[in-house]
């Protein structure tokens, strides 16, 4: 039984009526006599016997003719009123499809990779549809990106198909459930299907477990292989006293069941600077450390493969980026009466640019990295970058200064008893055995960390106001041993390079699927960015960050300013995520204590829109009514 989903039965036949009456008046008036000129009387009497003897023809023809307007007329008011089954409008579904688009989607296990079968499995879905059902498809990775409308417009959803693109993140499921579950919420018939190979982590977040009451669950898993090696961690560092030379530590999986023989190479500024053969156990991780590297000044990239040239299932994560700190000269201001000490250790670093500065006539007439007070302690000017104090005294400090603490017990050295050794400002230094004739303790806020104190007191703090970072040396250099030992000069040159380098190491490698910071001009509102796949997107700036999800793994490029005076900087991002890694699918997908069922049915064809093959009908009358007539069939 059908039942007109469009324009009304009751409406259909009172325009039915009028307009086959039009027809029929109009056909009536077009009947008319064709004038025959006839030269001689015998030619007349000829055509008055034909017309006797075919006169019941032509009536015939003429009554074809009109059969043919008024089925005409019907085929297009069945189609406007869109009759559909009885079925088709009891049946309805309202469907969201989660498609995982995370980076183990990428995986090659299956021809022509996971997303791509994905997409084909969805897309069968979409033409299976019946009549009544509504879908809608969202993309699965750090976010969630609906690609279509709830629609039942199969155009709309094959064009929201092709749109799916894998990313090198990981998929948020916790959020897709519950975009899916506010999309469905009060429908009739609501079902959420996922379509991964279930490397999705627990369905929870800061809400706690994901609740999905009486959405129907379903589940089709993709992928069949779990060979895979993985680069997890990847990372380098400038050594402080020589930075032309590097470290590099990276860390390498072997996810699945099997050991695997594998190449790693090291590549400098696109340049192959090492490369190593090595065995791993099945789910063995082995961390490499190469010390003292030298020769790249930009970039550096590790590789992975197979050691007989063949590729793993997931060759996403067989390479990771790196960018090497900016080798600039740090600007630094030493506002001193004079200190030789400390003049002599600023010489050992050439990528230093010292500026001395008499305690009267600061500040100097520029902007620096880097200002050291040297037992003084003026109201700080703009433009003096990161804070050192040496002997600070009098107040207006970012911290307090108390009382004068003197070397004067017989069983105790003053120096300093504990030490944050793991601190930046301690690599490479032995400050355990050092003797201070004379020092001020240090009181700073909750928040600031003591590096290093003395049994009566904190002498070493560092600590952050207003985004200005300090540290701060409770006592004059002078009074101790301190900068007879090699350590002094590396306490100086190791402050001045975690100021300096601070925001360098921040953006030289991010973790793809976050949402990136990346350090930019503050005048400006927004900036482009260039991606690694040679793309450009123009991405906001608020309070001097540029604002962008990373969601691809390389090197980016971000241009701040007007043609011709852009400033340019450069970071990499990288897929860190073991667990994206582990490539091996799952069969179960389990959320809220309950297992996911199989996809439903969706057959090609059983979608029947009739109006679509009512207007095919329409045409196909017009062209015979077009033929019939220049036949001179009909007339």
């Amino acid at each position: 039984m059908l039942h007109f989903t469009g324009v009304p039965l009751d409406t259909l036949l009172r325009i039915g009526a009028l307009a086959g009456a039009l027809v029929v008046v109009f056909y009536i008036l077009k009947l008319r006599r064709r004038p025959v000129a006839v030269p001689f009387s015998k030619i007349w009497e000829r055509v008055l016997r034909d017309k006797e003897a075919t006169s019941l023809f032509s009536q015939l023809k003429r009554l074809l003719s009109l059969l043919l307007q008024l089925a005409l007329l019907a085929l297009l008011l069945l189609a406007l009123g869109d009759p559909r089954p009885q079925a088709n409008l009891v049946e309805g579904r309202n469907i969201v499809v989660l498609i995982d688009a995370s980076a183990s989607m990428q995986a090659i296990d299956v021809a022509p990779s996971r997303i791509e079968l994905a997409k084909e499995e969805v897309r069968k879905m979409v033409r299976g549809l019946s009549g009544s059902d509504r879908m809608l498809l969202a993309q699965m990775d750090s976010a969630v990106t609906p690609l279509s409308t709830l629609t039942g417009e199969i155009a709309e959803l094959e064009a929201a198909v092709a749109a799916v693109k894998a990313t090198d993140a990981t998929a948020d499921f916790a959020r897709a459930l519950r975009f899916a579950g506010d999309t469905l919420s009060g429908l009739p018939s609501p079902e959420i299907i996922v379509v991964s190979d279930g490397a999705l982590g627990e369905p929870a977040d800061a809400g706690g477990p994901v609740r999905l009451g009486d959405i129907k669950l379903s589940f089709l898993p993709i992928g069949k292989g779990s060979r895979n090696a993985a680069i997890t961690e990847f990372s380098v560092r400038r050594y402080p006293l020589d930075k032309s030379r590097y470290e590099v530590m990276l860390e390498v999986t072997n996810t699945s069941d099997e050991p695997l023989d594998l190449e790693l190479s090291l590549l400098g500024d696109g340049q192959l600077t090492d490369l190593t053969r090595i065995r791993l156990q099945p789910k063995e991780k082995l961390p490499r450390f190469y010390p003292n590297l030298s020769g790249a000044s930009k970039t550096l990239e590790a590789k992975l493969a197979l050691a007989d040239g063949s590729s793993d299932d997931l060759p996403a994560d067989n390479r990771a980026y790196a960018l090497l700190p900016e080798r600039r000269r740090a600007r630094v201001q030493v506002v001193t009466a004079g200190n030789m000490f400390l003049e002599a250790a600023l010489l050992l670093d050439e990528y230093l640019d010292v500026t001395f500065v008499e305690p009267q006539r600061y500040p100097a007439a520029a902007s620096f990295d880097v200002t050291i007070f040297d037992g003084v302690t003026p109201t700080v000017a703009p433009g003096s970058g990161s804070l050192l104090y040496l002997n600070p005294t009098g107040t207006g400090l970012p911290f307090e200064v108390g009382k004068e603490i003197l070397d004067d017990d017989p069983h105790y050295r003053l120096g300093f008893d504990e030490l944050d050794a793991k601190h930046p400002l301690l690599r490479y230094t032995a400050l355990s055995d050092v003797n201070i004739a004379r020092a001020r303790a240090l009181k700073g806020s909750k928040e600031d960390r003591v590096v290093g104190r003395s049994y009566k007191g904190p002498l070493l703090i560092e600590g952050r106001r207003s985004g200005v970072k300090f540290v701060a040396l409770g006592f004059d250099i002078r009074e101790s041993d301190f900068p007879l030992r090699i350590a002094w000069p590396l306490f100086l040159l190791n402050a001045i390079n975690n100021f300096v380098e601070e925001d360098t190491s921040y953006i030289s490698s991010f973790r793809t699927g976050a949402v990136w910071h990346i350090p930019a001009s503050s005048s400006a509102e927004t900036a482009s960015l260039e991606l690694p796949d040679g793309t450009r997107r123009t991405v906001p700036i608020q309070d001097g960050r540029a604002v962008f999800l990373g969601q691809h793994a390389g090197f980016y490029t971000l241009r701040v300013g007007a043609p011709g005076a852009q400033e340019e900087s450069m970071f990499a991002a990288n897929l860190s995520a073991p667990q994206e890694s582990a490539i091996a699918p799952v069969a179960e997908l389990k959320v809220d204590g309950r297992g996911a069922g199989a996809v439903g049915e969706f057959k090609i064809g059983v979608r029947r829109e009739l109006w679509v093959y009512l207007l095919a009908a329409v045409l196909l009358v017009t062209a015979i009514e077009w033929f019939t007539y220049h036949r001179r069939v009909t007339v």
